[in-house]
């Protein structure tokens, strides 16, 4: 039993409403308790000042992505020709040179806040396909890299069989060169491999379907059936491309909602991410499942994949979380507000989340798709796992306390973080990452180190 330690916080968002003065009590990596009307610090207790939220959960992440930040806006094109860019940087990784990106992608994490994040991985062999001695050498890379930069991860680890569909009805093509690596070739050989992984400490391990046309259809029962044994969290990328929708339409003659629903893999515990291009039917799919969505704006406007039915999906039953994916930036409130922001242009209407329902969508909800159903609150019981922004900044100063939780999700950004503190732990302290010295010279050296 370790001894109980006090953070004193000048301003908490407790879910409803922000309170000024409250004092958590942290113990065993847990809040111990929660006491209000607090004035002053308590003698001795850690002092947080500004708005002190739940930790962040970014729900959706290709940590390898970050390397192709800037890179990929120089000309024009499509996803599909960002996806050749895509794979020449993931040609390039090695267990040891993706520990130190990941490493460092995952330190830029939590000075924005973020203290859980789910890796949906899929780089999983060494290029040509081949394994590597031990199986599952990056993906325990992208562990050790999360523990080193000191926040959690779910692995979601990823089932990726095929280039896309075939020619005739139920054929689907071989990998292609890039993708060999991706690919165990069945999902009964991606279920071994997968069984392999532990979770140990902060790490959960979970599943995921790459997409409908990397997946035979045949196969999405024994992905399914592994999460499900385990009941473990199970991700896909879901009608993320027009394209996508209309080739599963001819192969199978029915829209990739329809075809996971047929194969067992909708559900409670799985998030279907991007969700762009729905009919009502395959909303009312989702809702009707309490499947849930994960919508990453900031790389669903960088691709121009579209802006995708998110209030229609919530309504329907569907929950919502966030997450930053290929990383074009790691900010999760801008995540957050980009989703309404969006869906203002969209319908030319304001108002249809309210910071606090954004902030759930952020932390609580985020947390729950990714296993952790004991995060993402500020409550006797919960993972002490908090984040503090300034309510000081240039962008952050002027609002009434009261209003803070609307500065931070409207107005603040990453670099509004003061305190990042996971299981009860200082990771982030006055914006200074305590395990990664100087987190923007750990990208710079693991990005250059990439691209030559």
């Amino acid at each position: 039993m370790h001894d109980t330690v006090t953070f004193w916080l000048s301003h908490a968002w407790l879910g409803t409403h922000v309170e000024p003065g409250v004092a958590l009590d942290v113990a065993d990596g847990r809040i111990a308790g929660v006491r209000t009307g607090v004035d002053a610090p308590p003698p001795g207790a850690t002092v947080l000042r500004g708005l002190t939220l739940p930790g962040l959960a970014n729900t959706h992440s290709h940590a390898f992505h970050r390397a192709l930040r800037s890179t990929v806006q120089v000309g024009s094109g499509t996803f599909w020709t960002w996806r050749e860019l895509m794979y020449q940087v993931s040609a390039r990784l090695t267990p040891e040179s993706y520990y130190d990106l990941a490493r460092a992608v995952y330190a830029e994490m939590a000075l924005a806040g973020i203290t859980s994040v789910g890796e949906f991985h899929y780089l999983h062999h060494a290029p040509g396909g081949a394994p590597y001695s031990n199986p599952n050498a990056m993906g325990e890379a992208l562990i050790a890299a999360a523990d080193a930069a000191g926040i959690r991860i779910t692995l979601l680890d990823t089932a990726y069989l095929a280039a896309g569909f075939g020619q005739g009805a139920g054929q689907y093509q071989q990998p292609d060169q890039h993708q060999l690596r991706f690919s165990d070739t069945t999902a009964e050989a991606w279920a071994e491999r997968a069984s392999l992984l532990k979770g140990t400490g902060h790490t959960l391990i979970g599943a995921a379907v790459h997409s409908v046309r990397a997946v035979p259809a045949g196969q999405l029962a024994t992905v399914a059936a592994w999460a499900e044994e385990r009941q473990a969290p199970l991700h896909v990328h879901l009608s993320e491309q027009v394209a996508e929708n209309e080739a599963c339409q001819a192969a199978h003659g029915c829209s990739p909602t329809r075809l996971l629903a047929d194969h067992g893999v909708l559900g409670a515990r799985t998030t279907g991410v991007h969700n762009t291009h729905l009919s009502a039917a395959d909303i009312a799919l989702l809702g009707a499942s309490a499947t849930g969505t994960c919508m990453c704006p900031t790389t669903e406007r960088d691709l121009a994949d579209g802006i995708g039915p998110a209030v229609a999906l919530q309504r329907a039953g569907s929950p919502l979380s966030l997450g930053s994916d290929s990383h074009a930036v790691i900010d999760l409130f801008e995540e957050a507000r980009a989703m309404e922001l969006n869906e203002r242009l969209r319908t030319q209407t304001r108002g249809h989340w309210t910071a606090a329902a954004l902030l759930r969508a952020a932390t609580v909800d985020g947390h729950a798709a990714l296993g952790r159903p004991d995060a993402g609150t500020l409550e006797p019981g919960a993972l002490a796992d908090f984040t503090t922004v300034a309510l000081d900044s240039v962008r952050t100063a002027g609002p009434a306390p009261r209003l803070a939780a609307e500065a931070a999700v409207f107005a603040a950004s990453a670099a509004d973080v003061r305190h990042t503190v996971v299981a009860g732990r200082h990771i982030v302290r006055d914006g200074q990452h305590a395990l990664v010295e100087d987190v923007p010279a750990a990208l710079a050296s693991a990005i250059s180190a990439l691209h030559g």
